[in-house]
């Protein structure tokens, strides 16, 4: 039996043809410059949309000397990385970019990934993080420049985009303070991205009295922290998350185990992720500010293509707190 044949996209000429203009007008109007009336302008756009036709954005490319396009390395293993993505979208179209996302994960390795967007003549690479979840990435291309942005550290001299960590953990632990908490525990410190900063800001804030129960960012980790949590005598009153995926499988254990959060354990995150935002999850979460860090991160990409020896741009975000129902004070 014969494969039927796949319908043709419509070109640039059949709009031409469809409108009763000249290709040079019609390519006038979809490029969006100059040079045709409103009616005619109208006319194309129109019949464009009703037809189908969408511009060959890669032909555009090599006629251009520059692609302006900025390859996005990441995961998809935490929710903060897709706000990360869509914050860096926003910020891109304001500066002219377009992006090319590449994803790391089972069957898909780094070089995978990278290859990928070498591919796709990018100017710069964006690395949201690294392969299986490690603090570092090696092996990143020398024919273009990095930025690590939101965790990931990289050997060599790179434009770095960050939040501070320590200071988002004092938030956590001034606002318990606050509600009269003095028991407070902290859940991770397992090898992760930005996981030693989290803990040493802890450490900090608490001193020799640094209660630690480790935790990498997944739920299955926080769940695994909550029973060791749980088969204690002396209980915490409050506990600082490694970051929001780790407090929602905190909060899920205690919960089906009997626990009332908060009134018998406030429990913060850090990220304050999709997750966090949840009405059923409700969760009381550093906020790193993804608009901001991906702002920062596009005017550094953007300053390091115009300008490749202008000095390394190394960013700390300050974070804010955003109080949700999973903290109240103590035997609230």
């Amino acid at each position: 039996m014969p494969q039927p044949t796949p319908p043709r996209r419509p070109t640039m000429q059949d709009v031409a043809d469809q409108v009763g203009l000249s290709r040079q007008l019609v390519s006038i109007v979809l490029r969006g410059v100059a040079g045709a009336s409103d009616e005619s302008r109208e006319r194309v756009l129109t019949a464009a949309r009703e037809m189908g036709y969408y511009p060959d954005d890669s032909a555009r490319l090599l006629r251009r000397q520059r692609s302006r396009q900025l390859g996005v390395l990441f995961t998809m293993r935490q929710p903060f990385e897709v706000d990360l993505v869509d914050a860096l979208y926003a910020e891109s179209e304001r500066l002219g970019y377009t992006l090319a996302l590449s994803h790391m994960g089972p069957g898909r390795s780094q070089r995978t990934a990278i290859d990928e967007l070498m591919r796709q003549r990018i100017e710069a690479l964006i690395v949201l993080a690294a392969e299986h979840g490690a603090e570092t990435i090696t092996a990143l291309p020398p024919s273009v420049p990095a930025l690590l942005l939101g965790g990931p550290r990289a050997e060599g001299e790179h434009d770095d985009v960050r939040v501070d960590n320590a200071a988002g953990v004092r938030l956590a632990v001034e606002h318990l303070r606050r509600l009269g908490h003095e028991r407070i525990a902290f859940v991770g410190g397992a090898p992760e991205p930005n996981a030693a900063e989290r803990l040493a800001g802890f450490a900090a804030a608490l001193g020799s009295e640094a209660d630690v129960v480790t935790s990498d960012y997944s739920e299955s980790g926080g769940h695994a922290a909550a029973l060791a949590i749980l088969a204690r005598d002396d209980r915490p009153t409050a506990l600082v998350c490694g970051n929001d995926r780790c407090a929602f499988g905190v909060i899920e254990t205690l919960v089906r185990a009997g626990v009332r959060v908060p009134h018998d354990i406030s429990i913060v995150g850090f990220d304050d992720s999709s997750l966090a935002r949840l009405p059923f999850v409700d969760l009381t979460s550093v906020r790193p500010g993804a608009e901001h860090m991906a702002a920062l991160a596009l005017e550094a990409i953007d300053a390091r293509i115009t300008g490749p020896d202008a000095p390394v741009a190394r960013h700390r975000v300050a974070p804010t707190l955003v109080v949700r129902g999973s903290t109240a004070r103590v035997g609230g």
